[in-house]
């Protein structure tokens, strides 16, 4: 199969390795990556602060770079659930955003929507041999409903132990500008995260959202609490001869 990569921002800025994982990934399981360059934000921090005509001029630009792919795989459920679930909000019924979104939105799928649900796999080859524990991030969770899928994945990576996360359903707290509108609870959110993520043992927090990510692991590292911070492609692209470092 022929899958684009949407990278989105935050990937494409600060961690380049999850983009590389799933181009590795995917050629190991025999498929092509092409990357548009023509891509650029999906304008998700734009619309949720107000910019909608802002919002709606990026959105013309991602439906144009993706209007000939197949499958559009975005490797964060933020961005993913942004293109799906709020690109219809930006274009006015009948008109041509409004149809090409219509189009093209569908097409668009986080990691392991690719992998389980149009691949149908789940037992990708990897090697992790380490303890972790998944954290279903709230977009995940609930704009794309991704249910079990991360971790049927995770569970069939040889060598992973995968332990139970306590109140994972909770928000991490990041929520983009919500970090920076309301930094004191944002920061109790994310240190009730890293918490439950020290209890559980786990050497790694996995999740399909770098920016998450981001913000659970930077409470953990100032707390100096041993545990890294993986995107579930970092994972699942780890081979014994060439693992992923926790």
């Amino acid at each position: 199969m022929r899958v684009a990569l949407f990278i989105t921002c935050l990937n494409d800025t600060l961690f380049p390795r999850t983009g590389q994982a799933v181009v590795r990934l995917l050629e190991r399981l025999g498929h092509e990556v092409v990357f548009p360059a023509a891509q650029t934000c999906c304008g998700q921090m734009h619309y949720n602060t107000g910019y909608r005509r802002e919002a709606q001029r990026l959105a013309v630009r991602f439906v144009r770079t993706f209007a000939d792919c197949d499958v559009v795989l975005a490797p964060s459920g933020s961005c993913a659930g942004m293109i799906r679930e709020n690109y219809a909000r930006l274009a006015e019924p009948g008109s041509r955003l409004h149809g090409a979104v219509t189009e093209v939105a569908p097409r668009v799928v986080d990691l392991s929507e690719l992998l389980v649900d149009v691949l149908g796999v789940t037992d990708v080859g990897a090697y992790f041999p380490h303890r972790v524990t998944y954290h279903p991030t709230c977009h995940g969770l609930r704009l794309l409903r991704l249910g079990d899928r991360p971790q049927r994945l995770l569970r069939a990576v040889r060598g992973l132990d995968l332990v139970e996360l306590a109140g994972a359903e909770e928000c991490c707290g990041f929520g983009g500008t919500f970090a920076v509108k309301n930094p004191d609870v944002s920061a109790a959110m994310a240190a009730d995260k890293a918490r439950h993520t020290v209890d559980t043992g786990a050497e790694v927090l996995c999740a399909v959202d770098n920016s998450c990510l981001m913000h659970i692991g930077g409470t953990l590292e100032r707390q100096r609490a041993g545990v890294r911070v993986l995107h579930l492609a970092e994972i699942l692209a780890s081979t014994e001869e060439e693992p992923a470092k926790p």
